[in-house]
């Protein structure tokens, strides 16, 4: 994977990674999408994760000058991801609100706008730690994990170096510099037997992937990062990675 490295901090956001245009988990190929979400051709399922629907207006509440906007913000993105790939099933990987309260708050608008998405597609909501349960009003199917063909969907990653699993709830992002510049963007981490998906949530941060919370879930040193751009999904090897300082 390293000679397909070509990220440049001078014009990383313009150079295409040429003929990487998908990951492969456990014989699966998806395709990374640059907003954060993952698109199995196969099975037309769209997967997102961590959408932390209402995180603006909940941290509001307790008195945090934040726009309560990132609702309006994450489901205009999901919707012009849902439209370009026009999925028949869509997985959001848990926590797709940032507590149970706000899920049972939504306005109207909110509500019109998911059923929007929802309309003549499979809908599952991945149970996650900060939505474990939601309201019906919601509609589509609550479940604690779904299998779908060899791999399994779920919020929290199983501790060890489990296969045949997509998960979320880390918020991976990776540290990368070169030739003096540094960025630190979302990412996607697999080592091809487990993938772990950024965020998608419009407030959501990231994890760095060199975090002792990653370790155990990636015994291998051979895994790789793809780094999320502008307008693409960059492949990055672990050995051009660097902690936050």
């Amino acid at each position: 994977m390293a000679e397909q490295y070509r990220l440049s901090l001078y014009a990383w956001e313009s150079e295409a990674p040429s003929g990487v245009l998908s990951i492969r988990v456990c014989g699966e190929q998806f395709e990374a999408h640059p907003s954060g979400a993952l698109y199995h051709g196969t099975e037309r399922t769209l997967i997102v994760s961590d959408l932390h629907l209402e995180q603006g207006a909940a941290l509001a509440a307790r008195g945090h000058l934040i726009p309560p906007y990132d609702t309006h913000s994450t489901l205009d993105r999901l919707a012009r991801v849902i439209a370009h790939f026009d999925p028949v099933r869509v997985i959001s990987l848990g926590d797709s609100f940032h507590d149970v309260g706000v899920a049972e708050r939504l306005s109207e608008e909110a509500l019109t706008a998911i059923a929007r998405l929802q309309a003549g597609r499979e809908w599952y909501w991945i149970a996650g730690n900060h939505d474990p349960d939601l309201p019906a009003s919601l509609h589509g199917h609550v479940v604690p994990s779904l299998q779908l063909g060899s791999l399994r969907y779920v919020h929290e990653p199983v501790a060890g170096p489990a296969v045949q699993e997509v998960a979320g709830h880390l918020h991976p992002a990776a540290r990368v510099s070169r030739r003096g510049r540094t960025v630190r963007r979302k990412c996607f981490i697999t080592d091809s037997r487990r993938l772990v998906m950024p965020a998608f949530g419009a407030y959501t941060g990231g994890l760095n992937v060199l975090d002792r919370a990653f370790a155990p879930l990636f015994a291998s040193s051979d895994f790789t990062v793809w780094v999320l751009g502008r307008d693409d999904v960059y492949p990055v090897t672990k050995r051009y990675l660097q902690p936050d300082r």
